[in-house]
C-alpha cells in the first residue's frame, strides 16, 4: 500500500537540485533585457538573467525548440519558484540562520566531490550554464540558510509516542513484508563519457576496466574496496549497495537468465555475476538472498525506526510547507512577467521553431564500431567479460524493504547536475 506521504515544500526539492541566483538589480521591469526586473520580493529584485539562467539549466541546450507559449510558461514557473526561494531567504536572514564563508566554502567542495566529475567537467559545466563562482557561493549561501531554517522551524517536532507507532504499523502491515528477493553490491563501468566519475570513454577500454576488476577480484581483493575505487556510479558512496531488490522489481529491469540464478537456492551467497543494463557494465555480488516473503514486525531489526522516521518527517514536511504557505501570504511581490502575459494575451505563438536541415542525418555521422563482448558468464572463476545484453532495462531503483515512503530533500550538486 501507499503511505500517506506529504512532500516537501516544492521550493526545497528545487534549491537541493538546482543553482540559481536571485541578485540586486535595477527595479523597473525591462523588456529583453537580462538586467530587467522579472519580480521583486519585499523589493528585492530578480532579473531575468536569472530566469533565464534557470531556463538554460532545465532546458540542457534545448531551449530553443520551445514554441514562444511554452517557453513564456516555463518562465513563469521558474520565477514562481525562484519567488518563494527569495522570501524563504528573507526569512532566513531575520531568523539568523545565514551560513559563514567557511561553511560555504565546506559545501561546495563537499558538492563537487560528491558530484563524482573532474575539475573541468565541472568548470565546463558551469560555464555552459552561465554560472560563475560568485553566483555559485551566493546560491549555496541561500541553499544552506533555508536549510538552516527549516531545520530550526521543525526542530520543535516531538518523536511519536509508543503507542501511536503501534497504532500505525497496526494499520499498515501489509506495507511491512520483505518480498522474495535479493541484496546486491555493484561496480559499474560506464562505456559512454557521461561524467559520473567515470575514467573509461568508449567501449574498449569498458571492457578492459571490468576484466581487470574481476581479475583482481579473483585474486581477493576486497568488494568494497574495489567499488569505492572503480565504480563509475553514484552507489559507489554507499560502498557499491545497490540495496535490497525484490524478485519481481528484478523481473521488471533485470535479464531473464540472471534473475532467475539469483533466486536459485543453490547459487551461493558472495558469488560474482557480471551483465549488461542500460548500456553500463554492471559487476554484482549477491550479498543476501530471501527465498520466501517475510512479515516484518515492529521488533525486526530497524521497522520501529522505519516508523518513526516516516511519522516524524511527515510532520516536518507539512510543517516547512504551512510555514512557507505564511511567508509568501506576508511578502509584497511583483512579478512582471505574469503582468506581461496578462496585458499581451494573444502574443504568443504556440508554434515550434522549424528544426535544421540536418538534423535527421546528424546520428549518421562519425559513427564509431567498438569491440563485442562476451556472452554472460555468472562465474567468477572463470574468464569473465562484461555481457552485451541490447535488451537489458534500466538498473532498479534499490529501497529498503516495506520502508515507508518519504520525501526528503535531495542533496545539492555543483551547477549543470540539476536534471542529471
Amino acid at each position: 500500500m501507499q503511505f500517506l506521504n506529504f512532500r516537501l515544500v516544492a521550493l526545497l526539492a528545487f534549491i537541493a537540485s538546482s543553482l540559481f541566483v536571485v541578485s540586486c538589480g535595477p527595479k523597473e521591469p525591462v523588456d529583453n533585457d537580462p538586467n530587467g526586473t522579472a519580480a521583486t520580493v519585499n523589493g528585492q529584485v530578480i532579473k531575468m538573467e536569472d530566469v533565464e539562467r534557470a531556463i538554460k539549466q532545465q532546458a540542457q541546450g534545448q531551449e530553443a525548440s520551445l514554441s514562444p507559449l511554452e517557453l513564456a510558461s516555463a518562465r513563469l514557473q521558474v520565477l514562481q519558484t525562484l519567488i518563494q526561494q527569495e522570501v524563504m531567504f528573507q526569512k532566513a536572514q531575520k531568523e539568523g540562520t545565514v551560513p559563514t564563508d567557511e561553511e560555504i566554502t565546506a559545501e561546495i567542495n563537499k558538492q563537487k566531490t560528491q558530484s563524482g566529475k573532474s575539475a573541468d567537467q565541472i568548470d565546463k559545466e558551469m560555464k555552459d550554464a552561465g554560472m560563475t563562482d560568485v553566483a555559485l557561493r551566493d546560491q549555496v549561501k541561500k541553499q544552506l540558510a533555508i536549510q538552516k531554517l527549516v531545520d530550526k522551524i521543525t526542530g520543535k517536532i516531538e518523536p511519536p509516542k509508543d503507542a501511536e507507532i503501534e497504532a500505525f504499523y497496526n494499520g499498515n502491515k501489509d506495507a511491512f513484508v520483505k518480498k522474495r528477493g535479493v541484496k546486491l553490491a555493484a561496480i559499474v563501468i560506464d562505456p559512454s563519457n557521461s561524467g559520473e566519475g567515470d575514467t573509461t570513454i568508449d567501449e574498449q577500454s569498458a571492457v578492459l576496466r571490468a576484466n581487470d576488476i574481476i581479475k583482481r577480484l579473483q585474486a581477493g581483493t576486497d568488494f568494497t574496496t574495489l567499488a569505492q575505487q572503480y565504480s563509475e556510479d553514484q552507489s559507489k558512496l554507499q560502498n557499491g549497495e545497490l540495496g535490497y531488490i525484490s524478485e519481481d522489481d528484478m523481473k521488471q529491469s533485470f535479464p531473464e537468465q540472471l534473475t532467475t540464478t539469483l533466486m536459485n537456492p543453490q547459487t551461493d551467497i558472495g558469488k560474482i555475476f557480471t551483465t549488461r543494463m542500460q548500456g553500463k557494465l554492471y559487476i554484482l555480488k549477491l550479498q543476501e538472498r530471501v527465498d520466501h516473503d517475510e512479515a516484518l514486525t515492529l521488533d525486526s531489526p530497524g521497522v520501529r525506526q522505519q516508523v518513526t522516521d516516516s511519522l516524524v518527517n511527515s510532520r516536518k514536511q507539512l510543517l516547512s510547507a504551512s510555514y512557507q504557505a505564511i511567508a509568501m501570504n506576508e511578502a509584497r511581490v511583483e512579478n512582471y512577467l505574469a503582468k506581461k502575459v496578462v496585458d499581451n494575451p494573444n502574443e504568443l505563438s504556440g508554434a515550434r521553431p522549424a528544426p535544421p536541415a540536418n538534423a535527421a542525418n546528424s546520428n549518421q555521422a562519425g559513427s564509431v564500431t567498438t569491440p563485442t563482448p562476451a556472452a554472460e558468464n555468472t562465474n567468477a572463476n572463470a574468464g569473465v567479460k562484461p555481457v552485451a545484453n541490447s535488451n537489458a532495462a534500466t538498473r532498479p531503483a534499490a529501497t529498503p524493504a516495506a520502508r515507508p515512503s518519504v520525501a526528503t530533500p535531495a542533496k545539492a550538486t555543483p551547477a549543470g547536475n540539476a536534471n542529471r
